[in-house]
């Protein structure tokens, strides 16, 4: 869960990835995209699809996309949270944007990490401490990880309930979940044993770096170590809830926006079945993270979970197309407009100062 500090430090001034291999990536992630939106309604009756579409009530359309608006808004204020911990003070609108930013170019560079380096850059620029800025960068999307891992157990009960569940899928959601929680909380065991963790980072990043023939710094790696040991002692004393808090808020919102979309396409949907389609998916997508924005895996295993716990056909396909349009696709295209935006800000402030 270490970054290499020198490569977000290179986001202060310069895109997290070059621009050209940023765009190639970006438009294989749309061709990926267009062929995923296109099979998938061949397995569905177009016709009945049609009729879906024509009797969806749209304001409730609206108030999705409101939701969707509110998922970035929550870890913005997930992230104003982490940084008022430690004496720093924007608002949860900058942060949201940040957070929007980094999320695209996560997309087509890096995944979490990423992502995470770009949200350091970001802030860099935004005067926030560069230890300040790491934790921001890191903390979030970990503690993001708390909600996910909830939505997905009550999603595996709900198909033990409903007789879904066969005893390998138990065991292979569980181990999912073990591991998410491991890659995402267990170096917390440094807070206990800091030198026997430092030991353990060092082993596995020196064999790392050494098969890359990549240079390798343990004192950097110590570095970082003691300052996510540092951050997480600062969540003590009830600190942890606010930015907790913001993540509920982000996986929330967005499980309301595919809720409000069902009530859109005329379908009032079980809570348990909503829980299964929607969190072990997204459970999926977090273990294939070499996949952008779980693009493919999302969509297939959320149809065949929802047609297999008894949605239409018509109606899983109207919702999950719809659903992904407004939580990955256009988030991801406003999030390179904010880039964009943001990146010029920065050269016009560089001009002036220069002048």
């Amino acid at each position: 869960m270490l970054i290499n500090e020198r490569a977000m430090e290179s986001t202060e001034d310069t895109n997290p990835v070059k621009k050209r291999k940023t765009w190639q990536i970006f438009i294989l992630i749309v061709i990926l995209g267009l062929a995923v939106n296109l099979i998938l309604p061949k397995f569905m009756d177009i016709n009945e699809t049609v009729t879906v579409l024509r009797d969806m009530i749209w304001w409730l359309v609206l108030f999705a996309v409101v939701s969707e608006a509110l998922v970035y808004t929550s870890y913005g204020y997930s992230l104003k949270s982490v940084l008022d911990i430690q004496g720093h003070n924007l608002s949860v609108i900058e942060c949201a944007l940040i957070f929007i930013s980094s999320y695209s170019i996560g997309i087509v560079a890096g995944g979490w990490i990423g992502s995470a380096a770009t949200t350091f850059g970001l802030f860099a620029r935004k005067g926030v401490r560069k230890s300040n800025a790491m934790v921001a960068g890191l903390l979030p999307s970990m503690l993001a990880n708390i909600p996910l891992v909830l939505i997905a157990i009550a999603g595996i009960m709900a198909l033990g309930f409903t007789g879904n569940l066969s005893q390998s899928q138990l065991v292979q959601y569980s181990i999912f979940i073990a591991l998410l929680l491991l890659v995402s909380f267990g170096y917390l065991v440094g807070l206990a044993f800091p030198k026997t963790a430092f030991k353990v980072v060092n082993w596995v990043l020196w064999h790392w770096n050494h098969f890359r023939k990549k240079p390798y710094d343990p004192e950097d790696t110590q570095k970082q170590l003691n300052i996510l040991i540092s951050a997480w002692k600062q969540m003590g004393n009830g600190n942890w809830w606010r930015p907790l808090l913001g993540t509920l808020g982000y996986y929330g919102f967005d499980l309301l926006a595919m809720y409000l979309i069902f009530l859109a396409a005329g379908y009032r949907i079980n809570p348990g079945i909503l829980f299964a389609g929607y969190g072990l998916p997204l459970l999926l997508a977090k273990i294939a993270f070499i996949v952008p924005g779980g693009l493919g895996v999302i969509e297939t295993s959320m149809a065949a979970l929802f047609t297999s716990l008894g949605v239409p056909g018509d109606i899983a396909l109207v919702v999950i197309l719809g659903y992904r349009l407004i939580s990955f696709w256009i988030p991801v295209l406003v999030g390179f407009l904010v880039t964009f935006l943001l990146n010029r800000r920065q050269i016009i402030n560089e001009q002036v100062y220069s002048e």
